[in-house]
Formats: structure tokens, sequence, C-alpha cells
């Protein structure tokens, strides 16, 4: 990280349980070097045993990762940072629409073959990460399955944790992959209206469609991450935690961008 990333994504660190009187001591090694270690591999996409030398050892950075995985940290990291992008954008902090969308990608042969399926549909085997993402594109909701998963039936399990975490969504586009059943679901048990943005059948070749342009885009930005680009991870928790590490790192660069003027003239 440069000095002025660093300075925006330490005011959104997770506070420590030892600087609270919550007992535990201080860790051994720096924050800035630790969150450097896990963004290096996220983002070229190396083993954790071949971080270079000038890293902390790699099973204290595996570690880390570890425990800010299992303990929630790092999704808290991350939608701290959503929420600043947001309130930079003239947004605010909790958005009141989303867009819902699915990526298969292949599986590495570190993962099980419990947590790994066929996608029939794109022949794939592998996984499937399913998204929801706010109008801006940045990710509320990241859920992973085997790439057998349906769309309805992933969007089921994670409608009712969107409404619970997001109270003022009240709207969600998707594709045709969405229908059926499940829009009364949502409308019935969630108060959601789930809104199918559908392909034009007389259009052929490519074809920006309103709203459903903006999820692909954020899953277009995750595959950025070479760690990403295909699903090495032996638990699925662990593909959704580098997932938020690699959008915070976008966020993380976004924030450290200058304000451009006109952008401070329309704020004011």
């Amino acid at each position: 990280m440069s000095d002025a990333e660093w300075q925006v994504v330490r005011v959104s660190l997770p506070v420590p349980a030892w600087l609270e009187g919550r007992g535990g001591k201080p860790e051994g090694y720096c924050h800035r070097q630790m969150i450097d270690a896990v963004r290096y591999v996220v983002d070229s996409g190396v083993k954790w045993r071949s971080l270079p030398a000038d890293f902390p050892a790699w099973d204290r950075v595996y570690a880390f990762f570890r425990r800010w995985r299992n303990n929630g940290l790092v999704n808290e990291f991350h939608d701290r940072l959503r929420g600043r992008v947001r309130v930079r954008e003239g947004r605010e902090v909790e958005p009141s629409a989303g867009i819902i969308d699915s990526q298969s990608v292949k599986a590495a042969a570190s993962v099980p073959a419990a947590s790994r399926g066929y996608d029939g549909g794109k022949k794939i085997n592998g996984r499937k990460r399913h998204v929801i993402v706010d109008s801006l594109g940045l990710l509320l909701m990241v859920l992973v399955t085997p790439a057998d998963v349906t769309d309805r039936q992933a969007a089921r399990t994670m409608m009712p944790q969107l409404a619970a975490r997001h109270r003022k969504i009240r709207l969600l586009w998707a594709d045709g992959g969405y229908t059926g059943n499940l829009i009364d679901f949502a409308r019935d048990q969630l108060r959601l209206t789930l809104s199918i943005v559908k392909r034009s059948d007389d259009v052929t070749g490519f074809v920006v469609l309103p709203r459903r342009w903006v999820v692909e885009r954020s899953l277009s930005w995750l595959m950025r991450s070479r760690r990403l680009a295909r699903d090495y991870e032996a638990l699925p928790a662990s593909s959704e935690a580098i997932a938020l590490w690699s959008a915070a790192m976008l966020m993380g660069r976004r924030l450290a961008r200058p304000v451009s003027p006109s952008r401070q003239m329309a704020a004011a």
C-alpha cells in the first residue's frame, strides 16, 4: 500500500480487543505488514508458502487471514470501506437497491469433491460465486457454493440474510435465472421486489442490459485478482474472504485517490 492508501485503510480497521480493555495482548506484527502480505496473495495468486521473504512468516500471515475470516473481521473491514465509498459518491451509507448474479469458476485440485460441482450450462467443474452488489457495483454479499447449485437456490439463502443486514433494501434486479416462485418468495416473505431484466429475443450480439451490467462489471473486477481466477481454497468460507479482500483493495485505492474539483463542487 502507498502511504495515502494506508491512511485510508488504517481508520477502517477493526479495533483490537486489548485496546478496548477486553483482554488479549498486542499482536507481534504490524497490521500494515500483515494486510500487505494478504493483499499480495490475493492479487498475485501465489501460495501462502511462497510469500516473499520480506513479508512476515507465511504461517503467521495465514493465521492472520484465518482469524479475520473466522471472526468476521474481514466483513467488518470491507463494510466500513464500502460505507465510506458510498458517502464519497454522494450516496447514503445503506443502499436501497441491489443487483444479484453469479459466476462459475473452475476449481483447482485443492478443492475437495464435497464442495465442488458441475455447472451444466457453463460446462465448468468447480464452484459458483453468487454476489449481490449495490447500484455502484460494491459488494453487499458473496456466497460460494458448488457449481451445480442453481441461482434460485442460492438466492433463497442469500435474500433473507440481505434483508436482515441491509434493512433499507427494497429492490433487487436480476436476470432470467431468478424467475419463478422466487419472485413471490421475495415479495411475500421479505417485502423485496425482484425485478427481472431480460434480454430481448430480437437482439443479436453483445448488448449492455440496464442494471445487469453493474454486477457484471463487479464480477470482472474480482477476476482481476489472480487468486480468484480459479478457486484454490479448501473451504468455501476462504473463497468468500478472498473475494472480500479483493473488493477491499479496490475500494482502498479508490478512496486514496484525490477528489476531482468537479466532484468537490457537486458535493458542496
